[in-house]
Parts: structure tokens; sequence; C-alpha cells
């Protein structure tokens, strides 16, 4: 039997189970992937608490995730595009990820470069939309500035590099430990704490375009301290300030036309070398409490990964 992991209450990270569960059957234009990897983000433990029960309620017995890459196992009906075998990154909707196997549409998939490692590619779609997401909603163009709260992160740290790509010039605030990798990928980092405006207003001269905020607590204010018009401010985290300010909160669901489009543009981006996506720590399917310990600490440099 397959293993997966499920929730069946909201709760703290004690509520996760690993789980045997029936062999997926795929249907027309579906197939089965035996999954390699599958990241995990901040989101999925929001739902799992029940943070985020308004907008996006659970139905128990729950699964969890969206990311993975892997190899697919079986072809539903009328599945022309792949074949048995074929390495692929994808996606779900279905909170499924976090497991053995998942079944999806293939309009849900795109092929792996071989290049790619599994753990990159199988916790690339939501870090990675997120991103693109944000650079539009913000509209960063080549010679502006862009700042970027949580540079490091798991998104930041792909905003930070495709703003660069754009021609824009990036501010990334991180921690000091945080630093020599954004300025190897041209960020320009600024520490946190007692001072961050001042020592902003120093790189910038006090002139910021965009700001995107990708950690949450008072960074929208900040932003708006720092003389950034509303409009040109997203965040992913703050779903309140868009009613309170007027800003954008804007994350991997403004780009549903072109999700698929966007995956295997990024895919190519990081098999060329162009863009890289850190891979903080790895753990095995069956530490997935233990990851998301790992997570709930804040400032995780990239991106944090399950092995089935």
């Amino acid at each position: 039997m397959p293993k997966a992991v499920r929730f069946n209450e909201y709760g703290d990270v004690d509520v996760l189970n690993v789980v045997d569960i029936p062999p997926a059957t795929p249907g027309p234009g579906e197939v089965v992937v035996t999954v390699k990897a599958a990241g995990i983000n901040p989101g999925e433990a929001k739902i799992r608490d029940g943070s985020l029960h308004s907008l996006y309620p659970a139905t128990f017995p729950s699964g969890e995730g969206t990311d993975f890459a892997g190899v697919i196992a079986e072809l539903g009906p009328n599945v022309v595009q792949f074949a048995v075998g074929d390495e692929v990154i994808g996606y779900t909707h279905n909170r499924a990820s976090h497991a053995a196997s998942v079944v999806v549409p293939v309009e849900q998939l795109t092929p792996r470069p071989a290049n790619i490692p599994w753990e990159v590619a199988g916790s690339l779609y939501v870090a990675g939309s997120t991103a693109v997401a944000a650079l539009r909603a913000v509209g960063v163009k080549a010679g502006e500035t862009l700042v970027v709260a949580n540079a490091a992160g798991g998104v930041g740290s792909l905003v930070v590099q495709l703003a660069v790509a754009a021609g824009a010039k990036v501010i990334g605030l991180a921690s000091p430990a945080n630093h020599p990798w954004l300025k190897l990928h041209g960020v320009i980092p600024v520490a946190y704490g007692d001072g961050m405006a001042e020592r902003i207003g120093a790189v910038t001269g006090n002139a910021i375009d965009a700001f995107i905020d990708t950690y949450g607590g008072d960074y929208v204010e900040l932003a708006l301290a720092l003389g950034v018009r509303p409009e040109r401010i997203d965040t992913i985290v703050n779903f309140d300030a868009p009613a309170k300010y007027g800003v954008k909160a804007e994350g991997g669901a403004a780009v549903e036309s072109d999700r698929a489009k966007v995956l295997a543009e990024l895919a190519e981006m990081i098999s060329q070398g162009k863009v890289v996506l850190p891979i903080a720590r790895v753990y095995a399917l069956e530490d997935v409490r233990a990851a998301y310990q790992d997570l709930a600490q804040g400032h995780t440099p990239g991106k944090i990964v399950l092995v089935p």
C-alpha cells in the first residue's frame, strides 16, 4: 500500500500522520506519478492549523502538498502527451503531493530537465509561480529599484534572481548569514533589525519603486513608510493589507491562466543555470512533522523538501 500524509483535524504538527492509502487509479487525461520529491510550503502549514479555514477549508481526512516531481507510473485513457517512465515536474490542486504517488491531469505537468535535481524540481511550482505572480503584480522594470523582504527564503530567493535578470536593482532584506548568497546573485543585502529603514535608505537613496513582502509582520507598513506607492507593493502573506492599505496580495493563483507555462519556463531557467532554487534541508516522508517544525522556525534559506 502506498504511503501518504493525512490529518483528521486542525492543529499543530502532531495531527500529521503517514498512513497507507489505496493505490491511485488515473481517469481520462490523468496519470499516476511516483513521487521522487515534494516541497513543503508555509501556506500548507496554515491550512493544517486552520488559519486559512475561511479561504481554504479542509475536508477531513485531508491530504497535503502541492509541489512534486517524479516518474510517470501509469497512464489514464486518452493520454498521449506522456509515456510511462517519463520524468516530470508538476502540481496538484487536491492537497495530495506529500505521498508516494499522486494522480494529476497531464495539463499540470512539464518534463523534468535531466540536470535539475529531484529535490529542486519537486519544490519548484509553489515558490516559482508565487515569485512570478508577485513580480507581475508590482510591474518591476529594468532600471527600477525593488526591495524584497525575506529575500533568501523559498519565494524570496526566486523573486530576487528573476528581478535581477530583468535588470532591476534589488535590495534583499535578510539575516547576515544569507548576505554572501545574495551578493553572489547580484542582490544588495540589508540586515534586519533596528535601523533597517535607514539602511535601506542609504543603499537606495530613498528612491524605491516597488516592494515585495514574502514574510509578513509589518513589512507592508515599512514599504509605505519608505514612500512606495500602494499599487506597487505586493504581499504574499498579509491578506488583510489590501483592504487596509490598498496594496496587492497576489500569489500563485494569479498565474492561473498559464501555470504550466510558467513552470516550464522556470524549469528551463534553472536547467540553463540562470536561476537557482536553494534547498535548505531534505526530510523523509515519515519525518513530515519534523520538516514542518523546521519550516516554522522562519527565515529558512531556500526550500524544505520531503522525499518518499
